[in-house]
């Protein structure tokens, strides 16, 4: 059975809603990335070194990252001479399976560690700017969705708006917001949330952080406070680091995604406004090269398209149009 037919099995058992999010969310990525990759496979009949250059370029333009792409290029000249492939038709769905294998590592565990009993701390961390605070409040909503009792706390006191946006998204999704006044100290924002999270019995509370101070240094500065607070209240906290990207800042969210885990311990990537972006290639990008677990991605506006990222789902919504042409070909 083909790479693509198992794929469409495995997606046939899923829920319709969310393989339609995926769908809908990486739309411009497919018009770009595949439309591109079947004019290639159309204008090279067979397999040779200038078709492999070109599929560099399109790779490299989506974001994949050149690191990911050099690897990945040498596992496709590999398959090739393996599988005895010559016709560029055959090798697309050898590209969607290496593309799935280097988003699914082995030991890869993409949920959220939520703590069986006693609270769950889970700090966002981000530049201003990508979609934090909106990322906290749909985040908010998931939980409750599972069931869970849900708090947050607004820590971003520097950005202008932030607390409110907060007490927004708080109100939309039916969770308190615990705050201070604008430009009160984050560490003490967060000693209040988790008082009065213990004293609530909440099972998550979400921590909203400054995401730009003067500079690079007294923001991480400022994280790591925090994070001790965190630690001091709640041993073995934060049980997830979760760090907003925005997907269409492309590199740029590469070289945020290498300061700030350097500085922070992040757990696990949520990366926004996917659907916003035709190089959706950053998340291998990302996946490959920081060996950070991609845990949310953001898929559209509304306050249940922050999707939990699934790797099957990912390829299926970016290959669509070649599966279901494969599909109709079979019938």
């Amino acid at each position: 059975m083909s790479f693509f037919k198992k794929l469409k099995e495995k997606i046939t058992n899923q829920t319709t809603e969310v393989t339609d999010k995926f769908k809908q969310g990486l739309e411009k990525t497919r018009d770009s990335f595949v439309g591109r990759m079947n004019e290639l496979v159309y204008r090279y009949r067979k397999v040779d070194e200038d078709f492999f250059e070109e599929l560099e370029e399109l790779l490299i333009s989506a974001d994949v990252g050149v690191t990911t792409v050099m690897e990945l290029i040498d596992e496709l000249k590999d398959e090739v001479r393996l599988r005895n492939i010559k016709d560029t038709k055959e090798i697309q769905p050898v590209i969607s399976e290496k593309l799935a294998e280097l988003l699914e590592k082995e030991g890869d565990d993409v949920s959220l560690n939520l703590q069986e009993s006693g609270m769950t701390v889970i700090l966002v961390v981000g530049v201003n700017g990508v979609g934090k605070t909106t990322s906290i409040g749909k985040l908010a909503h998931h939980l409750k969705q599972q069931g869970k009792s849900v708090m947050m706390a607004a820590g971003d006191t520097f950005r202008a708006g932030a607390i409110e946006q907060l007490e927004v998204w708080g109100e939309r999704v039916g969770v308190d917001v615990i705050k201070q006044q604008a430009g009160s100290d984050p560490a003490a924002v967060m000693y209040d949330a988790l008082q009065a999270a213990k004293a609530r019995k909440i099972d998550v509370l979400l921590c909203d952080t400054a995401g730009r101070l003067q500079n690079k240094v007294n923001l991480m500065n400022e994280l790591e406070k925090v994070k001790r607070i965190i630690e001091r209240e709640v041993p073995g906290a934060p049980h997830e680091v979760l760090l907003v990207l925005d997907a269409t800042t492309g590199q740029n969210a590469m070289s945020q995604a290498k300061t700030f885990g350097q500085s922070t311990d992040v757990s696990g990537i949520v990366l926004t406004k996917l659907d916003g972006t035709a190089k959706g290639g950053i998340v291998l990008a990302i996946r490959h090269e920081l060996d950070i677990p991609v845990k949310f991605i953001g898929l559209g506006e509304k306050v249940d398209d922050l999707q939990p990222f699934d790797a099957e789902q990912f390829v299926y919504g970016l290959f669509k149009d070649v599966l279901e042409a494969e599909q109709e070909d079979s019938q």
